[in-house]
């Protein structure tokens, strides 16, 4: 039996068979789950024990590697565990930019570093390229999202790398909410692109994983050899389900994908929202970037900005049936939550949600959000 498609076939082909390799020893469609930790010397993988490798990392990073069209790929047990990695790789000692909004664990433990005296730490709106280019000067990585959060805003990734690489600067783009289905940062200019993998890859709110790629050689064995010596390693069987997850993430998103574009046309006329951002919509600021840098839709997160007190906004995020109030994303299943909540969103409305669109009836999402909001007491 042949090896996996190479990248010359559709994402959608790649995406089902990547990482597969061949399977000439068994012929099983579905790959085991080796639970041994143990390898004995002299094996022809060279493997030794299993804080070093294994086959399950081995297939998923495969795949990731091909669909980022990076030159390897390295699995944690968090996103946070990868992002943590390359922080400590590139940033230590130095200076660090970051997006204003990027994920809020990132701005958090950046935080924490510069607190400790081990970085310091400059935030920049990372769409304006002249802010960019101010804040890197003399600093040695930048952190950039290729979709904001929560506010989906757009960066212009080959813009930001460019500017990065001027500067002798290493750029990490994290690419969760996008995936490489949508956006490939690398391909952009990009050195490292790192996923929250529990996320849109897992699919199904099941397992905690992260993982960064990367086209340097020489840096991808330097974050080795953090992940071995600090132990963020995934799990057997949780990288297992990442990589069946992997294989229904072209469908699963382009589902996802369309129900977030029909919802962000039609919530704007629901009574108390007063702004809906979404990368497909006209008025959207980085509209025609996102058109241009993204292929087969923009994705399936929304913010909604509604005119209401914090009381009213979580009393509908309550009292909603099918989406359910949880903080996380990219699964089969819809959430939002009011992100006003956590720590260093207090700048955003009070009575913005952000939406995570899954794969049910987006009529039925549609009529659930419109009684959530006239229970509320919502009106136009």
């Amino acid at each position: 039996m042949s090896g996996a498609p190479g990248r010359g076939r559709d994402l959608s082909t790649r995406v089902v068979h990547a990482g597969e390799g061949s399977r000439a020893e068994d012929w099983a469609l579905v790959p085991s789950i080796p639970m041994s930790v143990v390898y004995g010397h002299g094996n022809p993988q060279h493997r030794s024990y299993g804080r070093e490798h294994n086959q399950n990392w081995e297939r998923l990073e495969r795949a990731l590697t091909d669909l980022e069209e990076g030159t390897g790929a390295l699995v944690f047990g968090s996103g946070m565990a990868a992002i943590s990695a390359v922080f400590e790789a590139c940033g230590v000692g130095h200076k660090i930019v970051c997006a204003r909004d990027a994920y809020t664990g990132s701005r958090e433990l950046l935080g924490h570093l510069a607190r400790a005296g081990e970085c310091t730490v400059e935030l920049v709106d990372a769409t304006n390229l002249e802010a960019v280019r101010a804040a890197c000067r003399g600093a040695s990585l930048l952190l950039i999202e290729s979709l904001g959060n929560p506010l989906l805003t757009v960066p212009d990734l080959g813009g930001c790398a460019e500017i990065a690489r001027h500067e002798g600067m290493v750029t990490m783009v994290d690419n969760t909410f996008a995936t490489p289905l949508l956006v490939q940062p690398l391909v952009l200019g990009a050195d490292i692109v790192v996923h929250s993998v529990s996320k849109y890859i897992g699919g199904h709110s099941d397992l905690m994983m992260g993982a960064l790629i990367s086209r340097d050689q020489d840096l991808l064995a330097k974050l080795r050899h953090h992940r071995t010596n600090a132990g963020a390693i995934p799990g057997q069987m949780e990288t297992w389900l990442a990589l069946r997850g992997l294989r229904t993430l072209d469908v699963r998103l382009r589902r996802q994908t369309e129900s977030a574009a029909a919802l962000a046309e039609r919530v704007g006329g629901l009574p108390g929202v007063v702004r809906v951002y979404y990368p497909g919509l006209p008025d959207h600021p980085q509209h025609q970037l996102a058109a241009r840098q993204m292929r087969g839709g923009f994705g399936a997160m929304i913010a909604v900005e509604l005119d209401c007190a914090t009381e009213t906004a979580e009393r509908v995020c309550a009292t909603t049936e099918i989406w359910t109030n949880a903080t996380s994303l990219g699964s089969v299943e819809s959430l939002l939550e009011r992100r006003a909540r956590w720590a260093g969103d207090e700048y955003l409305p009070a009575g913005l949600l952000r939406l995570s669109v899954g794969v049910e009836g987006v009529d039925d999402l549609f009529d659930d959000l419109a009684q959530a909001l006239a229970g509320a007491g919502l009106t136009a």
